[in-house]
Formats: C-alpha cells, structure tokens, sequence
C-alpha cells in the first residue's frame, strides 16, 4: 500500500527432532501425545495412524497450518513455498555447507556439547522440550580425602573452601565408590554417567547406601580439618557429583540447611555433639556486614527455611557483592588480603598443580529435556563437525552488518552484539532427525538451527523449480546433477549464464530471470522471528549472510517478537488454554483473532489475547461495518463550503494519518491498532455531538463522515483486511482496498485554527459541567465572557517576555508604561503579574504555538458554537465579550475572563 513491491513467502521447517520424538511417542501410544491430537486440535483417532510416520505426520500439520494462514488474511506468494526435506532444497543446503568449508569456517574436533543419551545425539534449542537453549558451563570439583578415597565436591566457588564446615548428601540417595581415571572416588550414582560422557575412564567397584557415609568425617585438602557429612535432603543427586560442600558463613542455602539440621536432632544425643561442632566460619570480609554475611542477608530476606523461595535471592546478591567486593580473611593463608575474583584463580591453579581439583561441564539451565523425553547433559563430543563462530575476521563482519540493521525493538541490539561475542564452535550436525546429510560426511545431519540460516533466498529459487517443473525434474531425481556452480551464478553472480547453460542444460532465459529476481527481491529487508531466537538462529542467520553473499545482500533488518499468552498465562497443555488457529478464527472470526494479538503489546513484549478482548473487538469491526451500511454506496458531488467543525474533523483525520503511519513505520502495531481503531471513535463521536440534529442540505456530516471512514478502512486493511474490504464495498469503492494506496496526511489539511476552536468549545463545555455538578443548578441562562483585547495584548507581551527571561518587575513597570494600559490602573497591574506568571510556568512548546497563534476570535468561536451548548444545557446562551457596551454583566463576571478561559455566569 505504500507502494513498494512486497514479497511475503512461506516455507515448512521439517529438520530435526521434534517430528521424530512426536511419531516415536505416537507409535508407542503415549496417552498425553495422543490426548493433544485428539483433543485439543481435533483430529479424528483414525487419522492418527498416518501420524505415527514423521514425515507424514509434517504433511498434516503442514496443510492445516496452511488453511490457517489463507484463513487469517496472509498475503503469501504460495508459489514460492518449500519443505527442508524437499530434494532441491537439500542440494542447496549442500551448496550452502561447501562454501563455508571451503573459506574454513567448519573444523573437526572435541568440543563438549549438550547431549541427549537416548538420541546419541547434539541437542539445540530446536530439539529440547519447551524450546530451552542448552548452556553449558564449568564448575570445579574440589575433592575431600577420606581413607585414599575422594569425595569431589562440585562448585563454583573454591575459594571458599577454606569456610566448609561439613559436606551435605542426599540421605534418600545412592552413592558409589568408583575408580575413576585412577583414582577412587566416592560419587552419586547419577553422577557416573555425567563423568563417563566427560571422557573419565570409569569403573564402579560398588554401590553405597547413603547410611555407610553420614556423620562420618573426611579431610578439607586446604585446612587439613577433619569435617562431617551430613544429610542435607535438598541434594540433587544427579547435579553434579550429588556431594555438596557446605560454607555456612557465606553460603545462605548452607546456613539456613544447617539451622534447620539442628532443630531437627535437637533431641539426639548421638549427633547433639557433631552439631554442635559444626559452626560457621568466617573467611571473607564484606564492608557492610558482619562476619556472617550469609545470617545477614537470611535475617534481610526473612528466610522461615530452606524452602524459602527467597533463600535463591539471598544467595545471588551475597555470591554477587563477594566476587566483585569480598577480600580474603587472615585465616585463608597466603590468600589472605587478596580481592575474592582474584583469590579463586590463584587457589584453582595451586590446587589444579596439587591434583587435588578437578573441573565439570554442567547445564547451568538443567534440567534440560530432550524431545524424547530423556534428560541432557554435557558429552565430550570427538570427531565432530562444528561451525567456528569464534573466527575474530567472521565476527567483525558479523558486527559491522550489525551496525547497518534496523533492529527492533531496539534494545536487543545489545543482546545481538552480546551473542556474536561469545559464539564459539557450535555443533552443526546430528546423528538422527529429518534434513540434509553433511554433503562431505553422510553419517551426520545437519541439524534445525544451522540448516535454516540462509533459506530467505531459496523463495527466489523454490518458484522457478516449482513453475518450471519439466526443467529442474531431473535435478529433482538426482540432486547430484545440480552443480554449485548454478547457485554461485543465480545467487551471487558468479561464473557466466553460458557456461551454467551449458553445464546444466537449464535454458539461459530461466537462469538469467533466476539472477535477475534476486538480484530484485534481494537483500531480505525484515527478518520476523521470536525473541528467544536471538541467541541462536537470528545471530547464525547474521554471521553465515556475511559470510555467503555479498555485502550489498547482506541483511537489511530483524524484527523480535514476544510469545502470546493465554488470558495472562503460558499456553499449555495442562492449563488446556491452546487455541490452535483455525479453532481460534472458527470461534472469534479472522480480524478479531489478528487485532487481538496484536493490540496488547509492543514488538519484544508478550502479547496477552483472551476471549473477552476478542469478542469485544468483534463489537467494534461490526459497529464499523454498521457505520458503512448507515453512510451506503451513495456519493455526494461538488466541492462543499466547510464550517469549523467540519473542518477539525479532516485535520483529525489527517493527524491520525500521520501518527499511524509513523507507527506503522516503526511497527508500533499495538500503537497504530489504538489510533485507527479506537482514538479516531472518539473524534468522530465529538463531530457528530457538536452537529447535533441533522438540519439541511448544507449539512457536511455524511459527505466528511465518508472521507474519514474510507481513509480510516484503508489504514484498516493490513490489520483487518476482512472488514476493510467489506467496508470498502458498502460505501461504494471498486477493486479492493488492499490495492489502494496508503492514505498520506496533507499538510493543507492541518487547521490549528480549527482544532484551537475546537479545544476552547469543549474546554469551556467541561468547565460549566463542572460549575453544575458542584452547584446543582438547573440555568435558565449561561453567559460566557470572552477576554478582553487589551488583555490579550498583555497576554501575547507576557509570552514574549518569558522568552526573553525578563523579570516580573520589570515585565509589570513595562506593561503600566503604555498609556492605554495605564489608564486601566490596577486591573492591568494585577492581570500583568498573572499573565508573566503563567508564561513563565508555561511548556516550551505551547508558549511558542500560543505565539504563532497570536490573537484568537474567541467570540465568533463562541458564538458559532451557541446552538450547541444551547442544546446540552438546554438553556438560553449568551456570548459576550469584555468590555462590550451592551453586554448584560449582572455579577460583574466578565472581569475574571482570560484569553483561552472564558468567565462563565448561569442564571
């Protein structure tokens, strides 16, 4: 509508895991998979046969979601539309992957990863329930001694072991002494998979009851004390090690677990005395606290136990104020007086040299769960492929396209410099799931988030393979026929049309109008995806654009959207608040169900859609498409002669022209929903209460009422495309309003005259509501008093003055040195003092406005506007202004009048 040629095209994701993990459960009659299908999006219990294959179960939902889109009012070129499994597309992905192994940016290695056991497989976002982006962190893992035994502890503060006053296992849970490279080592049972996938040479000699370890000692590798273990019930045994070291003077978790131990064996001689020997210990100092910061910030935090929700935020403001301000205490040895980020790198090496700490992967993020079902954790994956977003050249070019979007909401292009920082080696390939093979290694395929980075420019491709079928048939039977040296000529203009001709046997027309609608469509100018997929697949889509194309195609802009919630809450199963689609248009109608996502948030936010709020947009679409029935198809010719309020209403409408569109501009969607929907209601309503009664012929109302309601449709279009259409037709438009152009705001139409006109009428009409509403008169008679002119002269003199910064002295003795005024004596003096007040008070921007303005006709806007407030207090109006011989001033009213205030009598 603003006249640029749009593409808007569609594909279907199938790569990866979720089809695969959906189908196996299918398959193995999973009652909830089953329930969902059934239940929530409808389908007959004999279809669900055919969903237990995963590439069938996609073709379903594909054409149900499909139907949905064409349903809701997409404007999709369905010509271009693909799958990731289609022959074709997985050549071009093969494409895609040489070239950058050819500029080096894949590399074979040993890299830890997240890792699903079931699946034997890399897992990303794409591939774990609820979308969770696996993070993978380091922790240490300090060893306790106890008869050549270890208990490796895991945490992520060593430099506080030097305050462990007992370690902590889960009393419920089994342990085992294990050899592990050499070394025994006393672990929990879960803990023996994690460290086998970490490349740990592992042997279990036995299991042991956690009955055997508690209250019995072992020895702190710094301090040599002997300690305790104790049960600690809060122990998870498949985090970390499943043994945990206790530092109850730092550690608010410690302390209050400690508390709580002792209440609970007060009245047990056998542990009374171990208890009681287990204090906490004092190793940082902490300007601010005592010498227990852990009890401080357990009394701030009001924390009743250790499962208190508040003790996780006790512990993340005391971790955080002791790494960045804590210093070590006398009785940490050599540490002593070193700063706490400091302390902990020194203590990891000295203990690293003494074999007495060991490092862990961990899911800082855990539990992660696989799509099928199964837990993640770290493996130490060799001989794998990955893509290398560590290279420093990748990463600047990845900056400076950065630096030339347009990304909104704005503030996550923060978050996007953030991610290109840190991306390192990213595992690129999977071992199962649907996709592309690795054209160099077909044992692996390449997994969801690294095989849809780049497929914007394939739309251009995915047409002509589909409308030149006959041509490209025998590609499609073997891919392998395809050589790359079509897509470096068709994409990045590369080698000659002859030679690809010649090569391919493709008709040199088709090639060339392949290049030259890239070239045309060619950069993408918006890219719109979720949020969360910053970290991930947009910053990948950034990095391999640079690294593929040119940078006159490189990325133009990325637009992040929120989720939408459900009547406030995550959509969920179990909540049962899903609405699929088509469910949702079916019941609330097509245009209710767009506006409704969109009218309760901006770009970034959550979006919160309800029924309530979709059928109360319902009312308002059909109060719409009332008003086009009311107006029908019937236009009124020549050129009309406008009164005042006719012409407020267009400079209105033109206003509100130009606010939604510099919404639109900045896809301030919810902002623009409120001018076009709803704000230009309330103009409208004002214009048709000011009219009154329709009188004669010369009344304008239909006539403007038309013009606001046919711009107001087309501005309505790609929002509510359904109604506008309707609309369009009823009040007598040919052709559809979607091809019309987007209407522009003119500056002939702005009438500060008219809307300052406007605003006096409506600011006097709520000052006498104000005045009946405390007096409870019923007037016979209103009369307004308009300013006088010399007040106005004073008036305009004070804004000048507050410009130029004069004083109030000097502005008064000004003011009573012109004779006329002068002679007023001290009603001009006392107006001058109110008027310079006010000025000096005033916004910037009004002042100057008020200046341009110079002196309204406040009684011809009044007396215009007579019949009008005759009509809503349903009483007699005078208008007069101050000073006039003849007026009728019988409470001496006139002299309280203002310019922009009126005085009012009511008799």
């Amino acid at each position: 509508m603003k006249g640029y040629n749009t593409l808007f095209p569609m594909g279907f994701h199938y790569t990866g895991t979720p089809l695969f993990a959906m189908s196996k459960r299918l398959r193995e009659g999973d009652p909830e998979i089953i329930e969902t299908f059934t239940k929530i999006y409808g389908i007959p219990p004999a279809t669900l046969e055919k969903l237990k294959d995963p590439k069938s179960m996609a073709s379903y939902f594909r054409e149900d979601i499909k139907k949905g889109m064409m349903q809701i009012g997409f404007s999709i070129d369905w010509r271009r539309e693909f799958t990731t499994i289609d022959p074709l597309y997985n050549r071009y992905i093969e494409w895609h992957f040489q070239t950058l192994n050819h500029k080096g940016l894949i590399t074979k290695g040993t890299h830890p990863v997240a890792w699903c056991p079931n699946d034997k497989s890399p897992v990303g976002v794409v591939d774990t329930q609820g979308d969770v982006e696996p993070d993978i962190g380091e922790s240490y893992l300090v060893k306790f001694q106890k008869d050549s035994v270890s208990y490796p502890t895991s945490t992520l503060r060593p430099e506080t072991v030097f305050g462990v006053t007992n370690l902590w296992i889960n009393p419920d849970a089994t342990y085992v002494r294990a050899k592990v490279d050499g070394e025994l080592w006393a672990v929990s049972k879960e803990a023996v998979e994690k460290l086998q996938h970490q490349n740990h040479k592992l042997t279990v000699e036995r299991e042991i009851p956690a009955s055997e370890l508690l209250w019995k000692t072992v020895q702190n590798p710094v301090t040599n004390n002997e300690i305790p273990i104790l049960p600690g019930s809060f122990v998870e045994p498949d985090n970390g090690t499943g043994v945990v070291m206790s530092v109850p003077g730092h550690a608010p978790y410690d302390y209050q677990a400690l508390t709580d131990l002792k209440q609970k064996y007060a009245n047990s001689a056998e542990t009374q005395q171990v208890l009681q020997d287990t204090k906490p210990i004092s190793i940082i100092r902490l300007e601010g606290f005592s010498d227990l910061p852990a009890a401080d910030l357990i009394a701030k935090f009001k924390v009743k136990d250790q499962n208190d929700p508040h003790l996780e935020h006790a512990t993340q403001e005391l971790y955080s104020k002791e790494f960045h301000d804590g210093i070590m205490k006398e009785n940490t040895g050599s540490y002593s007086g070193m700063p706490v980020a400091k302390a902990r790198e020194a203590i990891v090496r000295e203990l690293a040299s003494e074999g007495k700490i060991e490092t862990l992967l961990e899911l800082r993020n855990a539990p992660v769960v696989c799509r099928c079902g199964t837990k993640c954790l770290v493996h130490i994956l060799e001989n794998q492929w990955f893509i290398n977003y560590g290279i420093p050249e990748w990463k600047k070019l990845a900056h400076k396209c950065l630096d030339q979007m347009t990304i909104l909401p704005e503030e996550l292009r923060g978050e996007f410099n953030y991610t290109i920082d840190w991306l390192r080696e990213r595992a690129c390939a999977r071992a199962v799931g649907l996709g592309t093979k690795l054209p160099w290694d077909h044992n692996w395929i390449i997994e969801a988030l690294s095989d849809s980075v780049v497929y914007m420019a394939y739309y251009i491709l995915s047409k002509y393979f589909t409308k030149d079928w006959v041509v490209f048939k025998k590609f499609e039977k073997d891919t392998s026929r395809l050589p790359d040296a079509f897509f470096n000529f068709t994409l990045l203009g590369e080698g000659t049309v002859d030679t690809v001709a010649e090569q391919t046997r493709i008709p040199k027309r088709i090639l060339n109008a392949i290049r030259a609608e890239f070239q045309y469509f060619y950069p993408v100018d918006m890219r719109h995806s979720a949020r969360d997929l910053v970290s991930n697949h947009l910053s990948f889509y950034i990095f391999h654009h640079t690294s593929l194309f040119p940078e006159k195609q490189w990325p133009k802009g990325i637009v992040a959207n929120g989720f939408v919630l459900m009547e406030g809450s995550k959509m969920s199963k179990s909540l049962e608040n899903i609405i699929p689609l088509r469910q949702g248009i079916a019941k609330f109608g097509a245009d209710p169900v767009r506006v409704g996502v969109m009218a309760t948030a901006e770009l970034g936010q959550d979006t919160d859609f309800s029924e309530g709020l979709a059928l109360s947009i319902q009312e308002r679409l059909a109060s719409l498409m009332g008003q086009a029935r009311k107006l029908g198809a019937k236009k009124t010719a020549g050129k009309p002669k406008l009164s005042t309020v006719d012409r407020w209403m267009i400079s209105r409408l033109s206003t509100a022209v130009q606010s939604a569109t510099n919404a639109l501009d900045r896809l301030r969607i919810r902002e623009a929903i409120n001018i076009i929907i709803y704000q230009l209601d309330n103009d409208i309503a004002w214009y048709r209460r000011r009219l009154g009664p329709k009188k004669s012929r010369s009344d304008n109302r239909d006539r403007i009422l038309r013009k606001v309601l046919e711009t107001r449709t087309r501005m309505m279009a790609p929002l509510a495309p359904h109604t506008a259409e309707e609309i369009w037709s009823r009040i007598g438009n040919k052709g559809f309003v979607v091809q019309a152009d987007w209407p522009e705001e003119s500056e002939n139409e702005k009438d500060a005259v008219a809307e300052r006109a406007e605003a006096l009428v409506r600011q006097a009409l709520d000052d006498t509501g104000e005045i009946l509403k405390a007096t409870g008169i019923t007037p016979k008679r209103i009369a307004y008093y308009t300013a006088s002119d010399w007040k106005w002269q004073v008036y305009l003199k004070a804004l000048r003055a507050a410009e130029d910064k004069v004083r109030q002295g000097d502005f008064i003795k000004d003011v009573m040195g012109d004779p006329q005024l002068r002679s007023l004596g001290k009603a001009a003096a006392d107006y001058a003092a109110k008027a310079i007040q006010q000025a000096n008070q005033m916004p910037e921007e009004m002042r100057q406005s008020r200046l341009r303005d110079g002196v309204t006709a406040e009684k011809a806007i009044f007396a215009d506007s007579a019949d009008f407030y005759q009509r809503e207090f349903k009483c007699g109006i005078d208008i007069w202004q101050e000073g006039d011989p003849k007026m009728s001033d019988p409470k001496g009213r006139a002299r309280l009048s203002e310019p922009y205030r009126p005085a009012i009598f009511l008799e």
